[in-house]
């Protein structure tokens, strides 16, 4: 077996192994949320995808700009900087709404 494979086999048995108490749950909790919750975690998570799809593509275009014209760095460093704060915003909104929306 190659490295690789064994690092994500003992890394899946690993997660296996704890996340069982993190579904042991009394049936007094269970389903008190329902869909709520479920739909407030995941639009979380689909947010921080997207988050970090779009902040490494504006990354990658202030670089090969800056890259191409080393002259124009300052230029190109703002934008970029308040394009990667308006990105992260909408994970901090999402996850703001997600818990108003449990509460």
């Amino acid at each position: 077996m190659n490295s690789k494979l064994m690092t994500v086999a003992l890394t899946a048995v690993a997660l296996f192994l704890v996340s069982n108490p993190a579904f042991a749950q009394d049936a007094a909790g269970a389903g008190k949320l329902g869909g709520i919750g479920m739909s407030a975690g995941l639009s979380v998570g689909l947010a921080a995808i997207g988050c970090g799809l779009a902040q490494g593509r504006a990354t990658a275009a202030a670089l090969e700009g800056i890259a191409r014209n080393p002259q124009a760095a300052d230029k190109i460093q703002t934008p970029m900087l308040i394009g990667l704060v308006f990105i992260e915003t909408l994970v901090l909104f999402t996850f703001g709404f997600g818990f108003l929306a449990i509460s």
